[in-house]
């Protein structure tokens, strides 16, 4: 079996919250942009693997990862 069979079909749970934010990510955004609630969603979703978090020049940035499988 191949990895990508095993992958076509996998699903990462998302809150309704965590949906409605991580669809207003685009393209890369400074985290101090978010409001508090907002960063702790963002923090959720970096540990789903959903977002990632970049270190650039002393600021956080973060942007939605392109591929996703949410339910």
């Amino acid at each position: 079996m191949k990895m990508n069979d095993i992958l076509e079909n996998f699903v990462i749970y998302t809150s309704n919250e965590e949906k409605a934010l991580l669809d207003t990510i685009d393209g890369i955004r400074e985290l101090q942009s978010f409001g508090e609630r907002e960063r702790v969603i963002i923090e959720s979703l970096i540990r789903k693997s959903l977002v990632s978090k970049i270190q650039k020049n002393g600021s956080t940035l973060v942007m939605r990862n392109e591929t996703q499988t949410t339910c």
